[in-house]
């Protein structure tokens, strides 16, 4: 396993620019909930974590156990079964720890393209295209896999807390031009003693479910297709958090206090959702926010730059 520890570059934020990937929007819904520029202040300095090998960087996690952070990398296309994905492994300074911690083909793994992650247990569990691949949480060593009939595009996984794990397929597959609708968005539930899964939603007009995260037994879910986010109920019933747009949202993360922090590809930014409805931009200016992470311990949020192979560390107000 490859092992490097760079200097993290350090400088207050600033816009990063690049190509974007091109997707299907649905149109704008109406509803919106307040949204507010957050008061003036002394801006904390970012911690930005470039030029250190990342490749497609998807999710980040902070595995606080181990008190790191776990950076997936698709070093590729989405849906390419490449096996060359890989999983870095860093500490909360910005110093790269381990590369390639974890990387398909090497020690018995299996990595195509890992994007969202969840520990439970112990246990790492990894969504890579139409499987999610489990490893030893502490030592990166595989530990099995689980495959649903049918998925293409499994996203992001959330930790239930009660033995189960969440995941989201965001029904996309590969087309002559970009991605197209496969038509099996879905959101699953998966039993971790004996790798059941049961499917919590499914059907096509859930937007493209992409981030997922689970507090206090309730599954919210951000869309990326359709912009919206929406609470599933057991039986898979929606209630809506934010209507439909072009917002493109990929990651979510729940904060202490209830709230909640989103990435939009289409805004370019982290908002932050308050308990009262109200929103903020927690983060500007960024380019393809992906799966972002949040290290309570710090209260900051853990951005990965899907097309600039960056991550970025921004300490919340």
């Amino acid at each position: 396993m490859a092992r490097i520890a760079p200097t993290p570059i350090v400088r207050p934020h600033r816009s990063v620019v690049s190509a974007a990937v091109t997707l299907v929007l649905a149109a704008c819904g109406g509803g919106e909930p307040a949204e507010q520029t957050p008061a003036a202040g002394t801006a904390a300095t970012d911690i930005v974590i470039a030029d250190v090998g990342f490749s497609t960087p998807e999710s980040v996690l902070h595995d606080a156990d181990s008190d790191v952070y776990l950076v997936s990398n698709i070093n590729g296309t989405p849906l390419e079964k490449d096996g060359n994905g890989f999983i870095s492994r860093v500490s909360p300074d910005g110093t790269v720890l381990a590369l390639k911690w974890i990387e398909g083909g090497v020690q018995g793994a299996t990595l195509n393209a890992p994007k969202g992650m969840a520990i439970q247990d112990g246990v790492l569990y990894v969504a890579d295209i139409d499987c999610i691949r489990k490893f030893d949480a502490a030592t990166g060593m595989p530990a099995g896999e689980i495959c649903p009939e049918g998925a293409t595009f499994l996203n992001d996984v959330a930790a239930g807390g009660d033995g189960t794990i969440v995941f989201t397929d965001s029904g996309f597959e590969a087309g002559p031009d970009g991605f197209v609708s496969s038509g099996t968005d879905a959101v699953y539930r998966l039993t971790a003693a004996d790798d059941r899964i049961g499917v919590v939603a499914m059907d096509s007009t859930l937007g493209g479910p992409n981030g997922v995260a689970v507090a206090s037994g309730e599954i919210t879910v951000v869309t990326f297709g359709s912009g919206e986010a929406y609470r599933l109920d057991a039986a898979g019933g929606r209630s809506a958090v934010l209507p439909a747009s072009q917002r493109q949202l990929d990651g979510i993360a729940v904060l202490p206090d209830g709230g909640l922090l989103i990435s939009s590809w289409g805004d370019r930014c982290v908002y932050r959702l308050g308990p009262d409805g109200v929103m903020t931009k927690a983060v500007k200016d960024v380019e393809a926010p992906a799966d972002i992470g949040y290290d309570a311990g710090r209260n900051r949020v853990l951005v990965p730059l899907f097309n600039t192979n960056q991550v970025v560390l921004h300490p919340l107000g």
